[in-house]
């Protein structure tokens, strides 16, 4: 998996700019958080599609970069949560468990 780091709000910003181009994909993860290691693994052993940008946060360090997120895109904070960017609004936004490559893929692809 190619994770962009995400340690800034302003590179939310640039997220959200760069998904008229192409759809971005935002995980938020709990290193402390069993289900969430496991969202990423699953994640992880996925085949990454080329046409979306992965983009990583890691919670316990960039707490503010979070809150950030939930404000600009008006979603509800969850950990682990993927969202789904694409032309500028959050068009996905899944937690938890429910987190896996195949329903991100059906959501870009419609």
């Amino acid at each position: 998996m190619n994770w962009n780091t995400l340690s800034e709000e302003a590179q939310v910003d640039i997220i959200i700019r760069d998904s008229f181009q192409s759809p971005q994909l935002i995980f938020k993860h709990s290193t402390r958080c069993s289900i969430s290691i496991m969202a990423k693994s699953r994640l992880e052993r996925s085949i990454q599609p080329s046409h979306i940008h992965f983009h990583y946060l890691d919670l316990l360090n960039y707490r503010s970069v979070s809150n950030y997120i939930a404000e600009r895109l008006s979603v509800f904070h969850e950990s682990p949560q993927v969202l789904l960017i694409n032309k500028g609004e959050c068009v996905f936004v899944e937690a938890h468990n429910a987190i896996n490559m195949d329903e991100i893929i059906e959501q870009v692809n419609g």
